[in-house]
């Protein structure tokens, strides 16, 4: 058996930088990776979705200023088929991990090919092409294997595309049928409406239902101008894939059927604990891993779980931030470093609670960070929500004509602090880290009077929130 410091099952970004982080404590590490080192995000999500996104928002922009000279086909591809996808391709370097692997040992971290399982404290099998071997870890384990697509079983039965199949696509159907109105329901919707296929979008509910309700509206409203036929309060009661032509039908609740090249279940995730010995230890197989602000699951001193895996906040730069708290804390553990635990403090991911920044790369994008009015009120604050219209601020209306879009700001009255921002709108994702830091450091309303933004910059919608809540 041969043993490390830190053991880390799954090398997507999590567990890379939880690793690093340990080792530049002065611990040593080995990572555990059945597929590609990288992740998720660096094959078939991030990284692969925006840039199937980007070159259509790229045209889209210039076509909504006067003088470019691009204008939108109607009907057709809005974008090069082929150069798209060469382009994804690049940044998945071919589905090729050589790169990460090389991170890997410039990092001084050591890789093991192959699916690990815990087999009792501390220890862990790793089945590797060459046969079966044993690690054990002095100081930790850490579980980051982060989740697979939920596929619902009324949609099982078609053997439906999941978000990997959709992001490493090599030919683009005539017509995609996507079930799921989050943000790979979305960001799917937008890129293969721009690579000229027909799109239908068939959501329970309302799009992006986490986000303050006009996110979901004003990119509806896109969506549907471009050509999306967009269906809202539906649910997918049957599936069923024809042998012969390969085609799809989708019966719904309301009676409608849709009949589609292929369909996208963008359904949500469950936890990729299926087969990780968890039951050795006494946890469930399949099951999330709750922990601590520490990133240490409940219950035991040695095994940690950091991204996806522990649901807190199912965002890649959350789980790299979470391991680096994490990665840090098991350092100061082993060597008798006392660590910092309390909120805020160097050790403890504080921020997953109620400052997560996300952005969906939507048309408009939306970018929002922290609480929305809904979960500030279900939490018990007592808040006040300033609305304003970002087509209304002079850097806006220069940045595209006729720009559409909306800002939110959710303030605590009583501590006179901001507990979320919601920007939507082309091009507001840049907007959202002054937003994040407002938020995480929880300036206090009179001190953010003195941040002038500059003039004419969409952010002068900063200036306009607070006027508007001066006035209230």
């Amino acid at each position: 058996m041969s043993t490390w410091d830190v053991v880390v099952i799954g090398a997507g970004p999590p567990g890379e930088n939880v690793a690093g982080r340990a080792v530049a404590g002065g611990l040593s590490a080995v990572i555990i990776e059945s597929e590609l080192v990288g992740g998720e995000c660096s094959y078939w999500a991030c990284m692969p979705s925006k840039a199937l996104l980007r070159s259509g928002a790229a045209r889209r922009a210039a076509a909504h200023v006067r003088g470019s000279g691009v204008h939108l086909p109607e009907g057709s591809a809005m974008v090069d088929r082929d150069e798209v996808l060469a382009r994804r391709d690049s940044f998945t370097s071919g589905w090729d991990d050589a790169g990460q692997v090389r991170w890997l040992e410039d990092s001084g971290i050591e890789l093991l090919r192959g699916h690990g399982r815990l087999t009792g404290e501390r220890t862990v099998e790793v089945t590797t092409a060459d046969g079966v071997v044993e690690v054990s870890a002095r100081s930790a384990v850490v579980i980051s294997t982060g989740t697979d697509a939920q596929v619902p079983q009324s949609l099982a039965e078609a053997s439906p595309w999941t978000s990997r199949e959709a992001t490493s696509a090599e030919e683009i159907p005539d017509h995609l049928a996507i079930v799921g109105g989050g943000v790979v329901g979305v960001e799917m919707a937008t890129a293969y409406r721009d690579l000229g296929a027909r799109v239908t979008l068939l959501v329970r509910g309302e799009l992006l239902a986490g986000n303050e309700p006009f996110a979901g509206e004003l990119v509806a409203q896109t969506l549907r101008e471009t050509g999306v036929d967009v269906r809202t309060g539906v649910s997918v009661t049957a599936a069923a894939r024809d042998a012969e032509t390969g085609s799809v039908r989708l019966t719904c609740d309301d009676g409608q059927v849709v009949q589609a090249d292929e369909v996208l279940a963008a359904t949500g995730r469950r936890p990729r604990t299926d087969d990780l010995g968890l039951a050795n230890v006494g946890l469930r197989d399949g099951q999330w891993l709750d922990v601590d602000e520490t990133m240490r699951v409940n219950g035991y001193d040695w095994l940690y779980a950091v991204g996806d895996v522990n649901h807190r906040a199912l965002l890649t730069h959350q789980g790299k931030y979470q391991a680096r708290a994490a990665g840090d804390v098991i350092a100061a553990r082993a060597t008798g470093r006392a660590p910092a635990e309390h909120a805020w403090g160097r050790h403890a991911a504080t921020a997953d609670h109620e400052a997560v920044p996300q952005v969906t790369f939507s048309d408009p994008e939306v970018a929002s960070v922290g609480l929305t009015a809904a979960a500030a009120e279900e939490a018990g604050y007592p808040i006040e929500v300033v609305d304003y219209d970002l087509g209304g601020v002079a850097g806006a209306a220069l940045h595209a004509d006729s720009y559409t879009g909306k800002a939110r700001m959710v303030v605590d009255t009583e501590r006179q602090v901001v507990l979320g921002v919601t920007f939507v709108g082309p091009d507001v994702a840049e907007l959202l880290h002054a937003a994040t830091i407002a938020v995480v450091g929880q300036v206090p309303i009179d001190r953010l009077w003195h941040a002038v933004p500059a003039y004419p910059t969409i952010s002068e919608v900063w200036l306009r929130l607070l006027e508007a809540y001066g006035r209230s």
